[in-house]
């Protein structure tokens, strides 16, 4: 009795064009997505400045008054220029003086002077080189036990009030995603906190991208003990 021959397998089979039409399209998605998206979204707030500050511009000073035409981003142009010219004179003697005076009149104000402050201090926190918060990627443990999220140490010596019944804790700002901007400030003990061996700007793009664009990095970037 004689063995039949085995079968060969048989080929995969090959996608159709409408397989190869899908995966085209897709493909330019992918491309054109992320340019038209940041197009508009630039575009956007060109638009959105234009029509805040070009109808402040007085007629005579208007270069649109001349032109048969608008001048798209006229208005962040002329923000740019106000804001140089208004540090300059912010710099000198005379600018000083203004604006101690002027804080001097928010300062009698309670509730203005309140928000004044924390947005004072916000800004000059952001825009100084030598600020040290913001400076530091770490994995805090958050909200609970095992639980570890992305965070930016803001103070490793918290004011006194803190620093009292909490001795030794850090203070963490932790952010939301997508917007890493809005978030909430925890103080922490060491312990609880991983360092990751990262700059804060591919953290912010971690947060970002709800952990998609390279959530590999966190693992490597992992250096020192495990939170107890």
């Amino acid at each position: 009795m004689t063995t039949p021959a085995p079968v060969p397998p048989a080929p995969p089979k090959q996608g159709g064009a409408l397989t190869r039409l899908r995966n085209w399209f897709f493909a330019g998605v992918v491309v054109a997505a992320p340019v038209a998206i940041t197009i508009w979204l630039v575009w956007s707030v060109v638009v959105l400045i234009d029509t805040q500050i070009v109808p402040l511009i007085p007629k005579a000073w208007n270069p649109e008054t001349y032109l048969t035409f608008e001048l798209p981003g006229l208005g962040i142009i002329t923000a740019v220029v106000a804001l140089t010219v208004l540090g300059a004179l912010a710099t000198n003697f005379f600018g000083r003086q203004m604006v101690r005076w002027g804080e001097l009149v928010l300062a009698r104000v309670p509730l203005v002077r309140s928000i004044y402050s924390i947005l004072k201090q916000v800004v000059e926190t952001i825009a100084s080189n030598d600020a040290s918060s913001f400076k530091e990627a770490v994995l805090v443990e958050y909200p609970g036990k095992g639980m570890w999220v992305i965070g930016f140490v803001t103070s490793r010596t918290p004011d006194a009030e803190i620093a009292g019944p909490l001795e030794g804790v850090i203070g963490v700002f932790v952010p939301s995603s997508p917007n890493p901007a809005m978030g909430q400030l925890v103080f922490v003990t060491p312990e609880r906190i991983r360092q990751l061996d990262m700059p804060v700007e591919k953290a912010a793009k971690l947060v970002i991208s709800f952990g998609i664009r390279s959530a590999e990095q966190v693992e490597s970037g992992l250096k020192g003990g495990h939170g107890k």
